[in-house]
């Protein structure tokens, strides 16, 4: 088992990387924003020399500033109401089980006690979101608390509090928020260069400008393309360290790792499932987004690491062979 010098190193590359992509995602709008001026010709070139004001940039930036504050202080419940979410009820035996065992990691993990919602779906699936630990909410699926042993629902708990204790609820709210504004900034942009397609004389007057709002043109066609991959590589990183630190709080890696197998044997699409909320999951809940190791482009455009790797890696921690536990329903 890798010590917690180990962890702790891990999670502050994580944290660099995180504010790396987030810096990314904003210097995208600030880009779609200066294609929008020279677009709309509030920015131009003339005679080699730039003119005007980039009005719609800092309207980017500003948009991008709101979309990040709204998802802080508002995400979280937005999430939930997307997904249906309703409260676990402590006079069921299996919510109060599963209740039960998220004190119990909040306390292994030196954190405040999450709220804790269900959604009534068959799918085994799990996702922990909020803007800091204090603010923190855990969702299970009906399907997992009705295929999980005490044992197993550590394991995933475990997974759930590691992504409250390293801020990843936080990045990944927001990362959700911004793909959706770099979405809609980039559509905007399309359509204004549809609408001025006609306009061939500021062309013309702008110079240089004309070949600066095609190049943006572009970008804004595979900016959103983009940001989903920024987004899936933010969340492919987090699952490994999540798995790795679900062990490092049961103290028991065979936790996760039958959770893990359980859920590759009983694997369904989640009908609450939409792509802006994949990321949350510990497993991909998409219908026909297997996370299968596909090879190199398959696995570039998953939100998830593959499923038969995850189990491997914790295999490897209490040195079973792979072949010893093998899993049904995952592809090789």
């Amino acid at each position: 088992m890798a010590a917690a010098s180990d962890f702790r190193a891990l999670e502050r590359s994580n944290r660099r990387d995180t504010a790396v992509l987030i810096g990314a995602f904003i210097l995208l709008f600030v880009i779609l924003g200066c294609g929008l001026d020279f677009a709309a010709a509030t920015l131009q070139i003339r005679n080699g020399q730039l003119h005007g004001a980039p009005l719609f940039a800092v309207c980017a930036l500003i948009f991008a500033s709101l979309q990040s504050s709204i998802s802080y202080f508002a995400g979280a419940p937005l999430i939930l109401l997307s997904v249906h979410a309703q409260p676990l009820a402590p006079d069921t035996p299996k919510h109060r089980m599963v209740l039960d065992v998220i004190q119990e990691m909040a306390l292994a993990a030196r954190l405040p006690v999450p709220k804790a919602y269900f959604i009534p779906d068959s799918s085994p699936n799990a996702f922990a979101t909020g803007r800091n630990p204090e603010h923190s909410v855990i969702c299970v699926t009906q399907g997992l608390i009705d295929n999980m042993d005490r044992e197993e629902l550590q394991g995933v708990m475990g997974h759930e509090m590691s992504h409250i204790a390293d801020y990843d609820i936080r990045t990944m709210m927001m990362v959700a928020v911004l793909v959706g504004g770099v979405a809609m900034l980039s559509d905007f942009m399309v359509r204004l260069n549809f609408f001025r397609s006609g306009d061939r004389h500021s062309d013309r007057d702008s110079g240089g400008g004309g070949i600066i709002v095609l190049a943006v043109f572009l970008l804004a066609v595979i900016a959103p393309f983009l940001s989903q991959l920024i987004a899936m590589a933010v969340s492919r990183e987090r699952e490994y360290l999540a798995d790795a630190s679900s062990v490092e709080f049961t103290r028991n890696p065979r936790a996760l790792l039958r959770a893990l197998q359980r859920i590759a044997e009983t694997e369904s699409p989640l009908k609450e499932g939409v792509r802006g909320t994949a990321h949350l999951f510990i497993v991909n809940p998409l219908e026909g987004d297997t996370d299968d190791d596909g090879g190199f482009f398959a696995n570039l455009f998953s939100t998830h690491p593959p499923l038969r790797r995850r189990i491997e890696r914790l295999q490897a921690m209490i040195g079973t062979p792979a072949a010893a536990t093998p899993v049904s329903g995952v592809a090789g």
